[in-house]
């Protein structure tokens, strides 16, 4: 027997979490782009022209491991039958992240080489959830980490409502959704946001076990 997941809710939890992390490793680890890798190019091409040190090209590196992380995805998917692995594994990593920075943090050894390394770790877990997205489109609303193309549909879906008097249900419908997706995301940031200020790198553990309790939720039973 299967626990029947809400589609709703895991779409509005991974919203949160996508940009939560997204915020939280710009926040606290020098502007870096956790879940919008591509985002990360801005920040170096900006960084170079105004003759930024080697630091800049870290960025670079969130590309391949965000690759490596969604080809994982794809082998963890193919031997599994749960599709709620993929989330087990993101939430894992974050977890131990958040758990690395409390040991090294409270050892006096937290530095710029952990700092890297745990962003590239929350990098790998996006990666997943990125593939999750991908290869289980029906289990969220759509994705999850992106937010460009969700703004897109529902400026569409508003534009029909507008044209039909907001008479067309299934504009309307999709609208709702992907007001979902966007809300879902946005508040992720400020709470993101709120939390790498004060806390830092650190706060990674809340994603994560949020991400486990989601995989223990939807597991078979």
């Amino acid at each position: 027997m299967e626990i029947k997941h809400n589609i709703g809710f895991v779409t509005l939890l991974l919203t949160m979490i996508a940009g939560y992390c997204d915020t939280v490793t710009f926040v606290a680890a020098d502007s870096i782009f956790s879940a919008h890798v591509t985002g990360n190019f801005i920040v170096f091409a900006y960084q170079f022209v105004k003759g930024s040190d080697v630091h800049a090209w870290i960025k670079l590196l969130t590309f391949p491991v965000f690759i490596l992380a969604v080809m994982a995805g794809g082998r963890i998917a193919g031997k599994v039958l749960n599709h709620y692995t993929i989330l087990f594994w993101e939430g894992f990593l974050l977890l131990s992240a958040g758990i690395l920075v409390a040991i090294f943090t409270y050892n006096g050894m937290f530095t710029e080489v952990i700092m890297y390394t745990v962003t590239m770790i929350a990098v790998f877990a996006m990666g997943l959830q990125n593939a999750f997205g991908k290869l289980y489109a029906k289990e969220t609303h759509g994705p999850t980490t992106m937010m460009t193309g969700n703004v897109t549909q529902a400026s569409l879906d508003f534009g029909n409502l507008l044209k039909s008097s907001f008479k067309d249900a299934d504009a309307l419908l999709s609208l709702k959704k992907q007001l979902i997706l966007i809300i879902g995301f946005l508040v992720g940031c400020f709470l993101g946001a709120f939390a790498g200020k004060q806390l830092g790198l650190v706060t990674l553990v809340l994603p994560g076990f949020a991400m486990i309790i989601c995989y223990l939720y939807h597991r078979k039973i």
